[in-house]
């Protein structure tokens, strides 16, 4: 896999081989430099679109209104939970982070990240349920709660409108080659990839579906199939199960390095949260 690389004005590219080695060149490990991952499974940064522009007229109205969209239930929700205290202390996470609308502004950009005592992809829910482990001495919220939805789709929205640029450390490029392998790698009864169907058929119609091309711009979003939100993986999941393949529990590695992938394949949209779809 080979990872095209540019920096600002200097227009510096740098080319990573995988086979095992990795180059960084001195850049700082802070710097967000990577535009795109390159393999089958891509898109050219001049192609990219996201799924608002395969949405009908009457979906992508719903999204783009505020009022309307049925999203901001979830919203509502969340920033209920933000500011909850579960005890007699201030231990709400507005007390920690202030207003989520300021302080959660490019979170989004940050996750999955690797964590170092793990040796694991950490993604936002995964996070948001640590700190309340941690810091609220809560139990974990489950996958597709409404309030861990909530919780994520208020921390997404304060990143909407904010182009994606992830940042590429030494310690996320086996995950992020894991992802691309299983984007691109055939699998299930019907013997498909991802990439068969959201690189090279985008546009086209499968059923009553328009395929497209798959970016996790939006999410959670809400789907008029589900009547209610839901997360990235339940997608992903939804995916496998089409394709008659085995399906990754939610919150699971396999998971959260295609959603690393996902991430970096749309370098160059910008955050559409939270999204409406068919």
């Amino acid at each position: 896999m080979l990872f095209t690389l540019a920096r600002s004005k200097n227009q510096l590219l740098l080319r990573l081989a995988s086979k095992g080695m990795c180059l960084l060149v001195g850049l700082s490990a802070s710097m967000a430099f990577a535009q795109f991952v390159s393999g089958p499974g891509a898109i050219e940064p001049s192609q990219l679109r996201s799924g608002l522009t395969f949405a009908s007229e009457a979906i992508a109205a719903l999204q783009k209104d505020d009022d309307l969209n049925p999203a901001f239930l979830w919203v509502e929700q969340g920033q209920k939970s933000w500011q909850q205290n579960h005890s007699n202390s201030n231990d709400s996470c507005e007390s920690c982070h202030k207003d989520a609308s300021t302080s959660m502004k490019g979170v989004t950009l940050k996750y999955p990240r690797f964590d170092d005592a793990s040796h694991q992809l950490v993604n936002l829910e995964a996070q948001i349920n640590r700190c309340r482990v941690q810091h609220q001495h809560l139990s974990p919220l489950k996958y597709e709660s409404d309030e861990l939805l909530g919780l994520t789709a208020l921390i997404n929205l304060a990143s909407r409108g904010m182009e994606m640029k992830k940042t590429l450390t030494p310690n996320l490029i086996d995950p992020l080659k894991r992802g691309q392998a299983r984007f691109e790698t055939r699998r299930g009864q019907i013997n498909l990839a991802c990439m068969h169907c959201h690189t090279q058929n985008y546009g086209n119609h499968l059923g009553g579906e328009t395929l497209s091309q798959g970016q996790p711009v939006g999410y959670p979003a809400y789907r008029l199939e589900w009547q209610k939100m839901g997360s990235l993986h339940r997608r992903l999941r939804a995916c496998l199960s089409g394709v008659k393949a085995a399906i990754y529990p939610f919150g699971s590695q396999e998971l959260m390095e295609l959603e690393l992938y996902l991430g970096f394949r749309a370098q160059g949209l910008v955050i559409e949260a939270p999204e409406v779809r068919r």
